[in-house]
């Protein structure tokens, strides 16, 4: 696993755009300000560009790839049209099937459950319903952490840009694939759980 997915701070900062149908994020050492990975959605099509300016653009599919800011990919999260729940499959630098997120009905606030290759629940994403604040669990045992850093009035108001904050625990070590599959969800929260 690349040395930039092993530290436990992350900030997540998504492009402004006032008419962008395309999802991009650039991720920051927060300690540093240093650029560590770029999210990009590059291939979209036209139809799907059209929908996503819709009350429909929860229902579009996806295919975000984060990258090094050289270029090199650490992991993709892709998702087809969707009805009543997303279930969104993360892939490896190789595009290996590493794991898939499959979302709750019906849950206050947002939820989903992030899954091994073999569909085994290793931890659920839990939300509030009074706001952004959103947390990986296993059992009692918190994985990690995301709130919504507020950009200012001015952007929140005008623009779909929205920052976050990433914060893994100590329960998860370094090198574990855990990493990739939060690092995945926080990129695709917004798109399955709050746009």
């Amino acid at each position: 696993m690349h040395a930039s997915l092993n530290q436990n701070l992350f900030f997540v900062k998504e492009h402004v755009g006032l008419f962008k149908a395309a999802n991009n994020y650039d991720i920051y050492d927060p300690q540093t300000g240093e650029i560590t990975m770029h999210c990009r959605e590059d291939n979209l099509g036209g139809f799907t560009k059209l929908l996503r300016f819709t009350k429909y653009k929860r229902l579009t599919p996806f295919d975000v790839r984060i990258t090094t800011p050289d270029g090199q990919q650490l992991v993709r999260v892709t998702r087809g049209i969707t009805f009543l729940r997303s279930h969104v499959t993360v892939l490896d630098e190789d595009d290996r099937v590493i794991g898939s997120f499959r979302q709750k009905l019906l849950s206050v606030g947002g939820a989903f459950d992030l899954l091994d290759a073999d569909d085994k629940v290793l931890c659920r994403l839990v939300g509030k319903w009074t706001g952004w604040d959103f947390r990986f669990m296993a059992g009692d045992t918190e994985f990690a952490h995301v709130t919504k850093k507020w950009a200012g009035i001015g952007k929140e108001l005008f623009t779909s840009a929205d920052n976050y904050i990433l914060e893994i625990t100590e329960a998860v070590p370094p090198d574990n694939r855990v990493r990739l599959l939060i690092l995945a969800a926080v990129t695709c929260i917004d798109m399955v759980l709050k746009e």
